[in-house]
């Protein structure tokens, strides 16, 4: 344990002291993106239906560009592909801000709304690439799988919190001040947060940038179906924040309380975030396959309960369990990704399962917001528990796909878990 807390400091000593609170605020954009979006669209325009679709618009952006982006990462390095793609990203957010507020045609709205999407940069999974090569390269052998659970558990502690935190500045915005303040925002945070990562000297340190490149395996092997079941899962969590986040505002709606969303919307991150960072703590025998499935099945049990409450209290309580299940999760799928990333495929493997996240995010929340329109809010409090769902069957689906490799090559040693 002594070593294991020596190593974890040694890999903060190379990250140095203003890398984590740098690449926290950095991704704050990301998560801010489609609910912005979202909401300066309605805002303005008067329709939840074309808030929801250039929501929707900024996701299949994400998903279209993203594991691009992160492929040229692996071979050009981080900075020659977050510089120029985090400007890009600042002048369009904030060209958004006019357009929207101008006589565009929709569709111009939209189709800005897909290059936000394809430009913003994914700093969660460029973080966790540039960790994984500190560790794979400074942290000595014996400790680095100790090290790399720690590290995964804080990144996914630290998304939790942004895609908590990012909503709910988006609220808080809007409704104390203007709709247009949280895009205009994410525009300055993006100019200049998103720049000083891409410059930090980490950059320098990933995978795509020295010899990893002669050694970088086929793109074929990202298409791989445990690694695929395991960004499935990572689609399931974004299903789930937009399909809670949507439905609770929804319901409050009613009452409303629409603007209060966000904070209640906190309670789950409480939770998460603690949960998150204690996975570190769980021991090895308690595998992260092991951990997706039982976590997993209390996010479930928790939505159900969250599908049929009917006061607030109710769902206070739902989201506080849901918070217990969402946190060690999206550890377990990120740590898992780490350990099934092909070589020299760090960078586009993270960004991947970071693309899923905000592409079923976006969807989610677009999807979610017409139920609430047409059958009403109670109906929409069961999505959260049909995308828990899908989160549990892609965890079954990876733990076959884990036993049917490991029985069909007994030579080959299984990915441990």
């Amino acid at each position: 344990m002594f070593h294991t807390r020596s190593s974890s400091y040694e890999l903060i000593r190379h990250a140095g002291p203003s890398y984590f609170p740098l690449a926290f605020i950095a991704r704050l954009p990301f998560a801010m993106m489609t609910v912005g979006v979202l909401t300066l669209v309605v805002a303005e325009r008067g329709s939840v239906t074309l808030g929801g679709l250039n929501s929707a618009a900024a996701g299949i952006g994400t998903a279209l560009a993203g594991p691009l982006l992160g492929a040229a990462a692996d071979r050009l390095g981080q900075r020659r592909v977050l510089v120029p793609v985090g400007l890009v990203n600042a002048v369009l957010l904030g060209a958004f801000v006019l357009v929207v507020k101008s006589a565009t045609p929709d569709l111009v709205l939209l189709a800005m709304s897909v290059l936000i999407g394809a430009s913003a940069p994914q700093i969660a999974p460029m973080s966790r690439t540039r960790l994984v090569a500190l560790i794979r390269r400074k942290i000595r052998p014996a400790d680095r799988e100790q090290v790399l659970s720690s590290t995964m558990a804080y990144e996914s502690a630290a998304d939790e919190t942004v895609f908590i935190v990012g909503p709910f500045l988006v609220g808080l915005l809007a409704t104390a001040i203007a709709p247009w303040l949280a895009i205009a925002g994410a525009s300055a945070l993006t100019f200049v947060f998103v720049t000083r990562f891409a410059l930090h000297p980490t950059g320098r340190l990933d995978p795509g940038t020295r010899d990893d490149k002669r050694q970088q395996a086929p793109a074929r092997e990202l298409a791989r179906y445990p690694l695929l079941t395991v960004v499935a899962g990572a689609l399931g969590v974004g299903l789930f924040f937009g399909a809670t986040l949507t439905s609770l505002t929804g319901f409050l709606a009613v009452d409303g309380d629409g603007d209060r969303a966000g904070l209640l919307y906190g309670v789950m991150g409480i939770g998460s975030a603690a949960l998150a960072l204690g996975s570190a703590a769980f021991p090895a025998r308690f595998s992260l396959r092991t951990r997706w499935l039982v976590f997993g099945a209390l996010m479930l049990a928790a939505a159900v309960l969250y599908a049929t409450a009917r006061s607030e209290l109710t769902i206070v309580i739902a989201l506080a369990v849901l918070g217990c299940g969402i946190g060690p999760t999206l550890v377990s799928q990120y740590s898992l990704a780490a350990q099934l990333s092909p070589a020299g495929r760090s960078a586009t493997t993270m960004t991947m399962l970071g693309s899923a996240v905000v592409v079923g995010q976006a969807v989610s929340s677009a999807v979610t917001g017409a139920v609430v329109d047409r059958l009403g809010a109670s109906t929409a409090l069961v999505f959260p528990a049909l995308t828990a769902a899908f989160v549990v069957a892609a965890g079954i689906a990876h733990v076959l796909s884990a036993r049917t490799a490991a029985l069909s090559n007994c030579k080959r040693e299984p990915v441990p878990a």
